[in-house]
């Protein structure tokens, strides 16, 4: 089964962390549905930057009570105990997307570069998941295999289309 994947919009501050390295887990009020092991995440950050950064794979997403949450997650996540239970407050459930490997793009993609080829281009507000055609546009525009960054084996292979 090929990895889903997830476009997630993430504030410039905490996804700088995760790309380098600072950030281990990234936490959600809301689980995406259907993200698993080996799934990819491809990173959009939010104002100013607007752009995409690169790609993240998922190792695991865990579901907890926040008090037990944090235990887990207090020197990956790259926040303070008193953002966290802001962040949480009134949540009777809480998400960590554990990552693994990440790559940058070499040079960010741009949301007016990015709608010079995919026209209809909107940011989510919290998460989507591409479809093929969209897994495609951005691969061509990165020139990158994106699927090859996941360990699931793929039940398609996507070729790169040319520049123009």
């Amino acid at each position: 089964m090929s990895p889903n994947i997830l476009l997630l919009s993430i504030q410039h501050q905490y996804a700088s962390m995760i790309f380098d390295g600072d950030k281990q887990v990234e936490l959600r009020r809301v689980r995406p549905r259907h993200l698993r092991e080996g799934d990819l995440i491809l990173v959009y950050v939010t104002s100013p930057e607007k752009a995409l950064f690169g790609v993240l794979e998922v190792e695991k997403v865990v579901e907890m009570v926040p008090e037990k949450l944090w235990q887990l997650v207090e020197d990956k996540a790259g926040i303070s105990y008193e953002s966290f239970q802001k962040y949480y407050e009134n949540a009777s459930v809480g998400f960590a997307i554990f990552l693994g490997k990440t790559f940058s793009f070499d040079s960010p993609i741009k949301l007016e570069r990015l709608r010079e080829k995919w026209v209809d281009f909107r940011p989510p507000q919290c998460y989507r998941y591409l479809k093929d055609k969209e897994l495609n546009l951005v691969q061509s525009i990165a020139q990158h295999d994106i699927l090859s960054l996941s360990n699931k084996p793929k039940a398609y292979q996507i070729e790169l289309l040319p520049q123009k």
